[in-house]
């Protein structure tokens, strides 16, 4: 089993800058992405940023050229560097492991809330 913990969520205003950040609670080793997903009320969970153990990236459309995902040397934790943040931006943020036969895990969520 792996817990995913995030933090760094906040409240910020637009134009602002906020970094999340995710750490598993055990190494990671092999093949394995690990990502940024967000959810607002109402709405399914959507794809923010991924980036796997190559540190190959992929990025939602709405996000390209303003946040950056990331690995720590440890390569059990990963950043979302988010800037020029939007109020469409506001959401509950989760991080994802995608561990192949070792599972899918999700972190317990934290609120982005972006002002006008």
């Amino acid at each position: 089993q792996v817990q995913l913990v995030e933090s760094g969520g906040g409240l910020v205003q637009a134009g602002g800058s906020l970094t999340l950040a995710c750490a598993a609670s055990r190494t990671i080793f092999g093949i394995n992405t690990m990502g940024w997903y967000r959810q607002t009320p109402g709405k399914q969970r959507e794809l923010v940023a991924t980036i796997t153990s190559s540190n190959s990236t992929n990025y939602a459309d709405s996000v390209k050229g303003r946040f950056t995902i990331s690995r720590g040397n440890a390569k059990n934790t990963v950043y979302l560097q988010m800037s020029s943040l939007k109020p469409d931006d506001t959401a509950v943020y989760y991080c994802n492991l995608g561990w192949g036969r070792y599972g899918d895990y999700w972190g317990q969520g934290t609120q982005v809330t972006v002002s006008s």
